[in-house]
């Protein structure tokens, strides 16, 4: 068992079962580190260290969920364009994806169109683990085409914070309003703030 948690540390700390039995590992002693809890189990199939130095909810919602990008409030929140913090992973996938089966962490998961599910993904890193992420602009606007849903107050303080960042890029702002049909409604705010 010893050799399935030194295995599952050189993999960054997560591992799925079925790589496990691919490498001769026993379900029965992966059932069993995962009972001494020495394992938990982030969805069915995938599992992570306990003692692994990853604290990120990010790193597990993208090991478990690989077509996911994280999104609206929590990409605004990980820009520092809000001083919200939601308490679930805001997630995107696609329209037509299966609904994700996930034990830990919470998470909001949306449905986006291809457009916009495929515009502006980033990747960053975060404890050397690869992450999908939509950039800032791509963010405000998303925020804005759910106001509705996540409050029109966390869209402005979005837009408003993103202007007074010294690389703030306006084209692209506007290509993303563009892309998330929320040129219409930004429009004013953008040329207020911008103006004012």
């Amino acid at each position: 068992m010893k050799k399935i948690v030194e295995y599952i540390k050189e993999n960054g700390g997560y591992a799925r079962q079925i790589e496990l039995r691919e490498h001769g590992f026993q379900s029965r002693d992966i059932t069993k580190l995962f009972q001494d809890g020495i394992l938990e189990k982030v969805q069915p199939g995938l599992y992570k260290l306990v003692e692994s130095d990853i604290t990120s909810s990010f790193v597990d919602v993208s090991k478990a969920i690989p077509n996911g990008i994280i999104a609206l409030a929590s990409a605004l929140a990980y820009y520092e364009l809000t001083t919200y913090n939601p308490s679930k992973v805001h997630l995107a996938i696609p329209n037509d994806a299966k609904p994700p089966r996930l034990h830990f962490p919470p998470v909001e998961i949306y449905y986006f169109r291809d457009r916009q599910y495929s515009a502006g993904i980033q990747q960053i890193t975060i404890q050397g683990h690869p992450i999908k992420m939509y950039s800032q602009e791509k963010t405000v606007c998303d925020m804005f085409r759910y106001r509705n849903k996540l409050g029109e107050d966390l869209a402005f303080e979005g837009l408003r914070t993103y202007l007074k960042f010294p690389d703030a890029n306006l084209n692209e702002l506007q290509k993303y309003m563009n892309i998330c049909r929320v040129k219409t409604v930004m429009t004013p705010y953008l040329k207020a703030m911008v103006s004012g």
